[in-house]
């Protein structure tokens, strides 16, 4: 028989009502995005019916899970594959800007200036003689 105890620190109180605010949030935005949008990844074009509905995730297009305007602007449907990798694609974006492979967008990284084929012609005319 499962017992119910309440949350024995402090702790425990403040992550089980973040799980529960969190729950309260998602299955709100969630409910009125599958009303609005048709229920199709908005990459690949899957399509999904309520067996298997629960694959197709709401996807935040600015990454800010509490910007839920009603009309559902901030939104887009996505299966859970095109999901992780919307987030994973992200991810990566950000370890590239971290380890200086990309630009910021404040200033460009300096790229390589080597002309490795410059003298090519020179060299291709020693060898013809």
């Amino acid at each position: 028989m499962p017992t119910n105890k309440p949350p024995t620190s402090r702790l425990d109180q403040v992550v089980a009502d973040a799980i529960r605010n969190r729950q309260t949030r998602e299955s709100g935005y969630r409910e009125q995005a599958l009303k609005i949008y048709p229920w199709i990844c908005g990459r690949c074009a899957r399509e999904f019916t309520r067996g298997n509905l629960q694959q197709l995730t709401v996807h935040h297009r600015d990454h800010n899970h509490d910007n839920n305007p009603t009309n559902g602007s901030n939104w887009e449907l996505l299966c859970l594959y095109c999901h992780d990798n919307e987030h994973s694609r992200e991810l990566d974006a950000e370890a590239a800007r971290q380890a200086g492979v990309v630009g910021s967008g404040k200033a460009e990284v300096s790229r390589a200036t080597a002309q490795p084929f410059a003298n090519l012609k020179d060299l291709l005319r020693k060898n013809e003689r």
